[in-house]
């Protein structure tokens, strides 16, 4: 017998030794265990969601100079949550820990975070919740894959595919939340993370089912821009423009953010030291510019319908940025990417009084997508969620800005663990 037909016959016998298959799709098993996480990951986003809103209607009515002893007494509850219970960590541990520690994401800090978190949220601290929602969903993805047993690249893509889950169910945007998910590891080297990239699309679509039937939120746009449609081919070039401007802001943000964390860091106090003093100045701000209060969710849709002074909105930009940085710097735990959309609708608006002109939506947009992708690294996920919140549907210009804010970004990330290789 020929050595040719001798290789088919011990493939067929092979195949024929092996249990029958019945499935005949791409369908397996591990989509219900994605599918499940992202149940869990829509139930948890939920829960925390509406705890944050009752929260947060709650300590809204301590307003005028109540909102300063208010905000420092929540910085105090913080730092003493972070102080005895323990350290959550920011947003540089979560991708260290995908990116070097075999994507294990450690729940036993999850009740620091989750507490720590909602005080600073709540109570009006510019961090949002997308930090905290990650964190909870993708260290219960880490959990979630060693009950089944599950190591290397799937265990990773189950942590992944939860920080999906959470950032999704915030957003309303499974596709913007998946590739965020990824992007955010590593600038350079996303294509390291694609196994994890199906996983978290599946993830991501049934958080945003569960959030969106308990919590009715995030269908449909969550900031109303005026309508925009494309009539010129330079409306490019004004992208790039405006993205060159959000780009300026993104890096007086990163200078400002290391100005407070070098001043805090000389402070040989405990945490909750830190976050008292980090109270009181935020509570200062709050004092007078009310709008700088919270992360912006609700706060961008005021900017849109207002009529503001073009001093007024300088004032609100330069102080939302200090405030911004300090929250980061004194211990307050939450996420920076709605703040930053903040600071992007406000320089957007400043453009506007001086280019009256050119869409108000394109200006817009063009900031908030270029100063978060200055600032985090991630132009495709900015430029798609960016269209998904905003239903900004000609997403090119934004993709233009986002590149914009990318490319001239400093060479030394914001988000130390981003670099090429972390020193933790």
């Amino acid at each position: 017998m020929k050595l040719k037909r001798r290789r088919q016959l011990v493939t067929y016998l092979n195949i024929l030794d092996q249990p029958i298959q019945f499935n005949p799709f791409v369908f397996s098993r591990k989509f219900i265990l994605w599918a499940v996480l992202g149940l869990f990951g829509g139930i948890i986003a939920s829960v925390y969601w509406i705890v944050l809103e009752l929260l947060t209607h709650q300590l809204a009515f301590f307003e005028g100079w109540l909102v300063i002893p208010t905000m420092a007494i929540c910085g105090l509850l913080a730092g003493l949550i972070i102080h005895f219970i323990g350290d959550p960590g920011e947003i540089h541990l979560i991708v260290n820990n995908i990116r070097f520690n075999k994507g294990k994401l450690d729940p036993k800090n999850n009740p620091s975070m989750v507490m720590s978190s909602l005080l600073c949220i709540a109570s009006g601290g510019s961090l949002g919740p997308e930090a905290p929602l990650v964190q909870v969903t993708g260290s219960t993805g880490t959990w979630l894959g060693k009950l089944f047993r599950l190591k290397g690249e799937e265990l990773r893509s189950m942590s992944i595919a939860g920080m999906a889950s959470g950032f999704t169910a915030l957003f309303g945007a499974p596709l913007g939340g998946s590739l965020f998910s990824l992007e955010i590891l590593h600038h350079k080297h996303a294509v390291e993370y694609y196994k994890a990239i199906i996983p978290a699309f599946v993830a991501s679509s049934f958080s945003y089912i569960i959030f969106a039937i308990i919590v009715h939120l995030g269908i449909g746009p969550i900031w109303d821009l005026p309508s925009y449609e494309m009539q010129d081919k330079f409306d490019f070039g004004y992208a790039v423009l405006f993205g060159i401007a959000a780009t300026v802001v993104g890096w007086l943000f990163i200078f400002c953010t290391k100005f407070f964390k070098s001043a805090f860091g000389k402070l040989k106090t405990p945490i909750y030291i830190k976050t008292t003093l980090g109270g009181i100045m935020l509570g200062i701000i709050v004092f007078y510019l009310p709008i700088t209060r919270y992360f912006g969710h609700h706060e961008i849709s005021k900017l849109l319908v207002g009529d503001f002074s073009i001093q007024l909105l300088i004032a609100i930009l330069v102080f939302k940025i200090i405030a911004i940085a300090i929250t980061v710097t004194s211990g307050w735990r939450g996420g920076f990417i709605i703040p930053l959309f903040f600071c992007g609708a406000t320089l957007g608006l400043i453009i506007h009084q001086f280019l009256p002109f050119i869409s108000l939506s394109l200006t817009i947009v063009s900031c908030m997508a270029a100063i978060n992708a200055c600032v985090t690294r991630t132009p495709m996920s900015t430029t798609i969620l960016l269209a998904t919140l905003t239903g900004f549907t000609y997403f090119i210009p934004i993709l233009f800005a986002s590149l914009t804010g990318y490319f001239l970004a400093p060479r030394i990330p914001f988000i130390s663990s981003q670099m090429e290789n972390s020193p933790n």
